[in-house]
Protein backbone atom coordinates (compact mmCIF):
# COMPACT_ATOMS: atom_id res chain seq x y z
CA UNK A 1 0.00 0.00 0.00
CA UNK A 2 1.26 3.57 -0.94
CA UNK A 3 0.72 6.20 1.44
CA UNK A 4 1.34 10.27 0.89
CA UNK A 5 1.71 12.58 3.23
CA UNK A 6 1.34 16.24 2.86
CA UNK A 7 2.78 18.98 4.94
CA UNK A 8 4.19 22.45 5.13
CA UNK A 9 7.04 24.06 6.78
CA UNK A 10 5.18 25.87 9.50
CA UNK A 11 6.50 24.45 12.75
CA UNK A 12 8.18 21.70 13.90
CA UNK A 13 4.51 19.53 14.77
CA UNK A 14 3.29 18.77 11.56
CA UNK A 15 5.97 17.08 10.07
CA UNK A 16 6.94 15.32 13.75
CA UNK A 17 3.39 13.78 13.45
CA UNK A 18 3.70 12.92 9.78
CA UNK A 19 6.50 11.12 10.51
CA UNK A 20 5.39 9.07 13.89
CA UNK A 21 2.42 8.02 11.86
CA UNK A 22 4.72 7.27 8.87
CA UNK A 23 6.66 5.10 11.36
CA UNK A 24 4.04 2.79 12.43
CA UNK A 25 3.03 2.49 8.41
CA UNK A 26 6.13 1.39 7.68
CA UNK A 27 6.91 -1.49 10.53
CA UNK A 28 3.73 -2.99 8.62
CA UNK A 29 4.94 -2.56 5.03
CA UNK A 30 3.27 0.23 4.20
CA UNK A 31 5.41 2.64 1.62
CA UNK A 32 4.97 5.96 2.43
CA UNK A 33 6.39 9.75 1.13
CA UNK A 34 5.93 12.97 2.84
CA UNK A 35 5.73 16.16 0.63
CA UNK A 36 6.36 19.73 1.37
CA UNK A 37 3.28 21.02 -0.94
CA UNK A 38 4.39 24.34 -1.14
CA UNK A 39 7.53 23.22 -2.53
CA UNK A 40 5.82 21.54 -5.39
CA UNK A 41 4.11 25.26 -5.71
CA UNK A 42 7.51 27.21 -5.81
CA UNK A 43 10.57 26.62 -3.96
CA UNK A 44 10.65 30.29 -3.00
CA UNK A 45 7.09 30.21 -2.03
CA UNK A 46 8.28 27.08 0.54
CA UNK A 47 11.06 29.26 2.18
CA UNK A 48 8.73 32.33 2.20
CA UNK A 49 6.02 30.28 4.02
CA UNK A 50 8.24 28.90 6.16
CA UNK A 51 10.05 32.53 7.47
CA UNK A 52 6.92 34.47 7.58
CA UNK A 53 5.50 31.32 9.98
CA UNK A 54 8.92 32.11 11.99
CA UNK A 55 8.28 35.92 12.03
CA UNK A 56 4.62 36.03 13.09
CA UNK A 57 5.50 33.41 15.67
CA UNK A 58 7.25 36.29 17.36
CA UNK A 59 5.52 38.66 17.42
CA UNK A 60 1.80 37.02 16.82
CA UNK A 61 -0.55 40.11 16.55
CA UNK A 62 -1.32 40.05 12.82
CA UNK A 63 -1.60 36.13 13.27
CA UNK A 64 -3.73 36.46 16.15
CA UNK A 65 -6.18 38.83 13.76
CA UNK A 66 -6.50 36.67 10.86
CA UNK A 67 -6.88 33.59 13.45
CA UNK A 68 -10.13 35.42 14.95
CA UNK A 69 -11.43 36.95 11.77
CA UNK A 70 -11.52 33.10 10.30
CA UNK A 71 -13.09 31.81 13.12
CA UNK A 72 -15.77 34.38 13.18
CA UNK A 73 -16.71 34.01 9.23
CA UNK A 74 -19.85 32.91 7.75
CA UNK A 75 -19.93 29.91 6.05
CA UNK A 76 -19.59 30.17 2.85
CA UNK A 77 -18.47 28.48 -0.56
CA UNK A 78 -15.67 25.64 0.23
CA UNK A 79 -12.30 26.21 -0.50
CA UNK A 80 -13.34 28.77 -3.18
CA UNK A 81 -10.18 31.11 -1.96
CA UNK A 82 -8.00 27.71 -3.08
CA UNK A 83 -8.50 28.10 -6.71
CA UNK A 84 -6.58 30.29 -8.20
CA UNK A 85 -3.62 28.76 -5.81
CA UNK A 86 -4.23 25.47 -6.96
CA UNK A 87 -3.92 26.45 -10.08
CA UNK A 88 -0.51 27.44 -9.95
CA UNK A 89 0.19 23.97 -8.64
CA UNK A 90 2.89 22.81 -11.38
CA UNK A 91 2.25 20.07 -13.76
CA UNK A 92 4.98 17.54 -11.62
CA UNK A 93 2.90 17.69 -9.11
CA UNK A 94 -0.44 16.68 -10.36
CA UNK A 95 1.99 14.10 -13.13
CA UNK A 96 3.65 13.19 -9.98
CA UNK A 97 0.30 11.99 -7.90
CA UNK A 98 -0.70 10.36 -11.12
CA UNK A 99 2.36 8.55 -11.50
CA UNK A 100 2.79 7.80 -8.13
CA UNK A 101 -0.98 6.52 -7.56
CA UNK A 102 -1.43 6.29 -4.09
CA UNK A 103 -3.75 4.53 -2.34
CA UNK A 104 -4.06 6.74 1.24
CA UNK A 105 -3.69 10.73 0.91
CA UNK A 106 -2.50 12.57 4.56
CA UNK A 107 -2.87 15.99 5.27
CA UNK A 108 -1.12 17.07 8.43
CA UNK A 109 -1.77 20.91 7.53
CA UNK A 110 -4.86 22.50 6.60
CA UNK A 111 -3.82 24.11 3.71
CA UNK A 112 -2.47 21.19 2.22
CA UNK A 113 -5.90 19.38 3.03
CA UNK A 114 -7.87 22.74 1.13
CA UNK A 115 -5.21 22.30 -2.35
CA UNK A 116 -6.10 18.86 -2.03
CA UNK A 117 -10.10 19.30 -1.48
CA UNK A 118 -10.04 21.46 -4.47
CA UNK A 119 -7.78 18.77 -6.48
CA UNK A 120 -10.29 15.99 -6.13
CA UNK A 121 -13.00 18.76 -7.59
CA UNK A 122 -11.52 19.05 -10.32
CA UNK A 123 -9.43 15.83 -10.92
CA UNK A 124 -10.77 12.77 -11.62
CA UNK A 125 -7.38 10.95 -11.36
CA UNK A 126 -7.32 10.99 -7.80
CA UNK A 127 -9.47 8.04 -6.19
CA UNK A 128 -7.77 7.87 -2.58
CA UNK A 129 -8.92 7.69 0.74
CA UNK A 130 -7.85 11.14 1.83
CA UNK A 131 -7.36 11.86 5.90
CA UNK A 132 -6.72 15.17 7.50
CA UNK A 133 -4.85 15.12 11.07
CA UNK A 134 -5.53 17.88 12.96
CA UNK A 135 -2.66 19.04 14.76
CA UNK A 136 -3.99 21.04 17.68
CA UNK A 137 -6.51 20.67 20.33
CA UNK A 138 -9.30 23.01 18.54
CA UNK A 139 -10.11 22.77 14.81
CA UNK A 140 -8.76 25.10 12.64
CA UNK A 141 -10.82 27.71 11.00
CA UNK A 142 -10.28 26.39 7.58
CA UNK A 143 -10.84 22.74 8.11
CA UNK A 144 -14.31 23.33 7.55
CA UNK A 145 -13.49 24.24 4.23
CA UNK A 146 -12.40 20.97 3.23
CA UNK A 147 -13.99 17.53 1.50
CA UNK A 148 -12.13 14.82 2.90
CA UNK A 149 -12.86 11.20 4.04
CA UNK A 150 -11.85 11.26 7.61
CA UNK A 151 -10.32 14.09 10.16
CA UNK A 152 -8.39 12.72 12.68
CA UNK A 153 -9.22 14.57 16.24
CA UNK A 154 -6.27 14.81 19.32
CA UNK A 155 -9.40 13.55 21.27
CA UNK A 156 -13.12 12.69 21.43
CA UNK A 157 -14.12 15.49 24.04
CA UNK A 158 -13.78 18.01 21.01
CA UNK A 159 -16.16 16.04 18.46
CA UNK A 160 -19.16 18.16 19.35
CA UNK A 161 -16.91 21.24 18.34
CA UNK A 162 -16.33 19.82 14.81
CA UNK A 163 -19.65 18.82 14.13
CA UNK A 164 -20.77 22.50 14.55
CA UNK A 165 -18.56 23.25 11.88
CA UNK A 166 -19.98 20.82 9.61
CA UNK A 167 -18.15 18.20 9.45
CA UNK A 168 -20.27 14.90 9.84
CA UNK A 169 -19.28 12.71 12.70
CA UNK A 170 -19.02 9.70 10.39
CA UNK A 171 -15.92 11.18 9.39
CA UNK A 172 -14.50 11.93 12.53
CA UNK A 173 -12.14 9.62 14.40
CA UNK A 174 -10.52 10.47 17.35
CA UNK A 175 -7.45 8.83 17.55
CA UNK A 176 -5.26 11.72 18.87
CA UNK A 177 -2.50 13.38 17.58
CA UNK A 178 0.19 10.31 16.08
CA UNK A 179 3.68 10.58 18.38
CA UNK A 180 6.31 8.08 18.28
CA UNK A 181 5.67 5.16 20.24
CA UNK A 182 8.45 5.39 22.89
CA UNK A 183 6.52 8.49 24.23
CA UNK A 184 3.99 5.81 25.64
CA UNK A 185 6.55 3.91 26.80
CA UNK A 186 6.38 3.70 30.59
CA UNK A 187 9.95 4.34 32.49
CA UNK A 188 10.10 5.43 35.92
CA UNK A 189 11.92 8.73 37.24
CA UNK A 190 14.22 6.67 38.92
CA UNK A 191 15.40 4.87 35.53
CA UNK A 192 15.18 8.06 33.86
CA UNK A 193 17.22 10.25 35.93
CA UNK A 194 19.77 7.68 36.24
CA UNK A 195 20.16 7.15 32.22
CA UNK A 196 20.53 11.03 32.05
CA UNK A 197 22.99 11.22 34.94
CA UNK A 198 20.69 13.14 36.98
CA UNK A 199 20.14 13.56 40.75
CA UNK A 200 17.23 11.75 42.15
CA UNK A 201 14.90 14.41 43.22
CA UNK A 202 12.44 17.13 41.79
CA UNK A 203 12.63 17.85 38.27
CA UNK A 204 11.68 20.86 36.16
CA UNK A 205 11.94 20.67 32.08
CA UNK A 206 11.94 23.44 30.23
CA UNK A 207 11.23 23.31 26.57
CA UNK A 208 11.09 26.02 23.53
CA UNK A 209 10.63 24.05 20.58
CA UNK A 210 12.38 23.12 17.66
CA UNK A 211 13.57 27.05 17.10
CA UNK A 212 14.11 27.74 21.28
CA UNK A 213 11.14 29.92 21.35
CA UNK A 214 10.78 32.22 24.91
CA UNK A 215 13.14 34.05 27.46
CA UNK A 216 14.44 30.45 29.03
CA UNK A 217 17.52 32.08 30.53
CA UNK A 218 15.38 34.88 32.51
CA UNK A 219 12.75 31.92 33.11
CA UNK A 220 15.45 29.62 34.49
CA UNK A 221 17.13 33.31 36.89
CA UNK A 222 13.66 33.39 38.36
CA UNK A 223 13.25 30.20 39.43
CA UNK A 224 16.62 30.13 41.12
CA UNK A 225 15.57 32.35 43.56
CA UNK A 226 12.57 29.80 44.81
CA UNK A 227 13.44 28.63 48.34
CA UNK A 228 12.72 24.86 46.60
CA UNK A 229 14.90 22.04 46.18
CA UNK A 230 14.63 20.77 42.72
CA UNK A 231 16.98 20.76 39.52
CA UNK A 232 16.13 21.99 35.73
CA UNK A 233 16.35 20.50 32.37
CA UNK A 234 16.43 22.90 29.52
CA UNK A 235 16.04 22.48 25.88
CA UNK A 236 16.75 25.50 23.68
CA UNK A 237 16.52 23.65 20.72
CA UNK A 238 18.23 24.95 17.45
CA UNK A 239 18.97 28.30 19.30
CA UNK A 240 22.22 28.60 20.06
CA UNK A 241 22.64 32.14 21.63
CA UNK A 242 19.97 31.07 24.47
CA UNK A 243 21.78 28.16 24.97
CA UNK A 244 25.08 30.16 25.69
CA UNK A 245 22.95 32.49 27.99
CA UNK A 246 21.94 30.02 29.78
CA UNK A 247 25.25 29.00 30.05
CA UNK A 248 26.76 31.70 31.25
CA UNK A 249 24.08 32.53 34.23
CA UNK A 250 25.35 32.05 37.55
CA UNK A 251 22.79 30.62 39.79
CA UNK A 252 22.83 28.23 42.92
CA UNK A 253 20.30 25.27 41.29
CA UNK A 254 21.66 22.49 38.87
CA UNK A 255 20.37 23.80 35.51
CA UNK A 256 21.33 20.20 32.82
CA UNK A 257 21.26 22.85 29.63
CA UNK A 258 20.49 21.01 25.85
CA UNK A 259 20.72 22.33 23.00
CA UNK A 260 19.07 19.90 20.41
CA UNK A 261 18.07 16.94 21.59
CA UNK A 262 16.42 13.43 20.64
CA UNK A 263 15.59 12.16 23.94
CA UNK A 264 12.88 14.74 24.55
CA UNK A 265 11.15 11.56 25.68
CA UNK A 266 13.41 10.37 28.49
CA UNK A 267 13.76 13.83 29.81
CA UNK A 268 10.10 14.04 29.85
CA UNK A 269 10.15 10.58 32.05
CA UNK A 270 12.80 12.29 34.27
CA UNK A 271 10.64 15.00 34.85
CA UNK A 272 7.64 15.89 37.57
CA UNK A 273 6.97 18.83 35.09
CA UNK A 274 7.28 21.02 32.19
CA UNK A 275 6.89 24.42 31.06
CA UNK A 276 6.34 24.93 27.38
CA UNK A 277 4.44 26.69 24.93
CA UNK A 278 0.94 24.57 24.29
CA UNK A 279 1.90 22.95 20.80
CA UNK A 280 -0.25 20.69 19.64
CA UNK A 281 2.61 17.92 19.40
CA UNK A 282 4.63 18.95 22.64
CA UNK A 283 1.17 18.99 24.11
CA UNK A 284 0.14 15.23 23.36
CA UNK A 285 4.01 13.74 24.02
CA UNK A 286 3.57 15.44 27.55
CA UNK A 287 0.54 13.99 28.05
CA UNK A 288 1.12 10.25 26.89
CA UNK A 289 3.94 11.04 29.44
CA UNK A 290 1.51 11.75 32.10
CA UNK A 291 3.68 15.24 32.75
CA UNK A 292 1.63 18.39 34.20
CA UNK A 293 2.03 21.05 31.82
CA UNK A 294 2.81 24.92 32.88
CA UNK A 295 2.47 27.19 30.03
CA UNK A 296 4.16 30.70 30.30
CA UNK A 297 3.42 31.80 26.76
CA UNK A 298 0.74 30.77 24.18
CA UNK A 299 1.16 31.48 20.12
CA UNK A 300 -1.30 33.01 19.05
CA UNK A 301 -4.97 31.03 17.62
CA UNK A 302 -5.08 27.81 17.90
CA UNK A 303 -2.48 27.32 20.86
CA UNK A 304 -4.49 29.74 22.81
CA UNK A 305 -7.11 26.79 22.09
CA UNK A 306 -4.96 24.16 23.24
CA UNK A 307 -4.20 26.29 26.45
CA UNK A 308 -7.68 26.62 26.68
CA UNK A 309 -8.37 22.68 26.62
CA UNK A 310 -5.82 22.09 28.78
CA UNK A 311 -6.89 24.60 31.26
CA UNK A 312 -10.62 23.47 31.19
CA UNK A 313 -10.08 19.88 31.57
CA UNK A 314 -7.35 20.23 34.87
CA UNK A 315 -3.78 19.27 33.19
CA UNK A 316 -2.59 23.00 33.07
CA UNK A 317 -1.70 25.84 34.74
CA UNK A 318 -0.70 29.52 32.89
CA UNK A 319 1.15 32.11 33.82
CA UNK A 320 0.54 35.72 33.62
CA UNK A 321 1.93 38.83 34.77
CA UNK A 322 -0.11 38.41 38.00
CA UNK A 323 0.83 35.14 38.57
CA UNK A 324 4.42 34.50 37.11
CA UNK A 325 6.08 31.56 36.41
CA UNK A 326 7.87 30.89 39.83
CA UNK A 327 4.78 31.29 41.37
CA UNK A 328 3.15 28.38 39.21
CA UNK A 329 6.40 25.86 40.00
CA UNK A 330 6.27 26.78 43.85
CA UNK A 331 2.19 26.18 43.74
CA UNK A 332 2.98 22.66 41.76
CA UNK A 333 6.07 21.66 43.92
CA UNK A 334 4.45 22.35 47.38
CA UNK A 335 1.11 20.83 46.32
CA UNK A 336 1.68 16.75 46.23
CA UNK A 337 -1.64 15.93 46.08
CA UNK A 338 -2.44 17.84 42.94
CA UNK A 339 0.97 15.98 41.32
CA UNK A 340 -0.50 12.63 42.31
CA UNK A 341 -3.93 13.67 40.27
CA UNK A 342 -2.65 15.49 37.28
CA UNK A 343 -0.55 12.56 36.59
CA UNK A 344 -3.57 10.47 36.31
CA UNK A 345 -5.43 12.65 34.55
CA UNK A 346 -3.12 13.24 32.08
CA UNK A 347 -2.88 9.73 31.55
CA UNK A 348 -6.76 9.35 31.03
CA UNK A 349 -6.69 12.44 28.42
CA UNK A 350 -3.80 10.74 26.11
CA UNK A 351 -3.55 9.25 23.48
CA UNK A 352 -0.50 7.29 23.00
CA UNK A 353 -1.58 4.88 21.07
CA UNK A 354 -2.70 7.16 18.27
CA UNK A 355 -0.02 6.24 15.32
CA UNK A 356 -0.82 2.93 15.53
CA UNK A 357 -4.52 3.03 15.71
CA UNK A 358 -4.60 5.52 12.39
CA UNK A 359 -2.35 3.21 11.08
CA UNK A 360 -5.03 0.06 12.17
CA UNK A 361 -7.38 2.16 10.33
CA UNK A 362 -5.84 2.87 7.07
CA UNK A 363 -4.46 -0.50 6.62
CA UNK A 364 -7.58 -2.66 8.26
CA UNK A 365 -5.70 -4.56 10.44
CA UNK A 366 -4.74 -5.14 14.22
CA UNK A 367 -1.19 -4.09 15.47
Amino acid sequence: MKVLFLSLPTGHGHNMCAKAAISALEAKGAECKLLDIAEFINPIYSKAVSRGYNISARTGVIYDSFYRFAELKEPGPKISTMRLITALLPIKFKKFLKEYRPDVIICTHVFAAQLLTELKRTSKTITAKTYGIITDYTIHPYWEDTDLDFYVLSHELLSQQFVKKGISEAKILPFGIPVYDKFGESISKIEARDSLKLDNKSTLLIMGGSMGFGRTDKMVASLDKLDIDFQIITVCGNNRRLKKKIDKLEISKTVYNHGFVDNVDVMMSASDAIVTKPGGLTTSEALAKGMFIIMPTTFPGQEERNSEFLLNNGLAMRASRTFPLDECVYEFFRNHERQLSSAQLAHAIAKPNAARDLCEDILGVRI
